[in-house]
């Protein structure tokens, strides 16, 4: 029984992080295929222009809510969200559930180096922690078909990639039907947060919710996108959220 919650079309699990694992522990036990969205309001927003990664979000075997601004947006729509499951969080508590059940991970995407050094992390953290395989890559079509060997080849129980929304989401949806991973998850910029290549916002900023400023005060280019996540969304909820009578659903 999944209850969910419609915010602005989109539909988004009313998830904690204890569920989220034992969705994925059941995923894995299950075999695959099983895709996972970490919905925020970039998502969300994107997927208003974009019917091809609107068609991924809603076929998605779970979609976490992953930012403030949904935790947000839920309540004005009257149909308020438990709590947040953010990407960086889900992988840090699959890689130790991970290192317990004897899981394997195979981390894709991100610069050259990146997913190496973020698997080290995450070993470092974990100890016993499997790594099926590391693997910059490419979200380009053409590149497709040798990423797949290689996943193949490795035969993952968990594969994280961190192409960025909506390429990494669009790549997953894709591949699976072939890869067949038990579980696939879009992580964004997880990898960068793990490898230090990205500052990690303190602990007291995450959980105010002000992510999003800390990121911009290191980031500004991200502006544009800061711009879309937080006011604009907002903006965009306030005027038309409850005209989609954002109800909680069951299946």
């Amino acid at each position: 029984m999944r209850k969910r919650v419609i915010i602005l079309g989109v539909a988004i699990d009313d998830v904690l992080m204890d569920d989220a694992l034992a969705a994925v522990a059941g995923f894995i036990a299950e075999g695959g295929p099983h895709q996972i969205v970490t919905v925020n309001p970039e998502f969300i927003m994107e997927a208003r222009r974009n019917r091809a990664f609107r068609r991924v979000l809603a076929a998605a075997d779970l979609a976490t809510p992953d930012g403030v601004g949904l935790i947000l947006a839920a309540r004005w729509c009257g149909t308020p969200l438990r709590g947040r499951v953010t990407g960086i969080a889900l992988t840090e508590r699959i890689a130790a559930a991970a290192a317990l059940h004897g899981w394997s991970l195979f981390l894709l995407g991100a610069a050259p180096g990146v997913a190496e050094r973020a698997a080290a992390a995450l070993q470092r953290a974990n100890p016993g922690l499997r790594i099926a395989g590391c693997y910059a890559g490419s979200p380009h079509p053409a590149d497709e078909a040798a990423i797949r060997e290689r996943i193949l080849a490795a035969t993952p129980d968990v594969l994280l990639v961190a192409y960025g929304h909506p390429a990494q989401d669009l790549w997953i949806a894709r591949n699976q039907p072939i890869m067949r991973v038990p579980v696939a998850i879009g992580v964004g910029g997880t990898f960068d947060e793990l490898a230090g290549v990205v500052p990690r916002a303190p602990a007291l900023v995450q959980r105010l919710g002000l992510k999003w400023l800390y990121r911009l005060l290191v980031q500004p280019w991200r502006w544009r996108r800061i711009m879309t996540a937080v006011p604009i969304f907002l903006w965009t909820v306030l005027r038309e959220g409850r005209a989609f009578n954002a109800l909680h659903t069951e299946e």
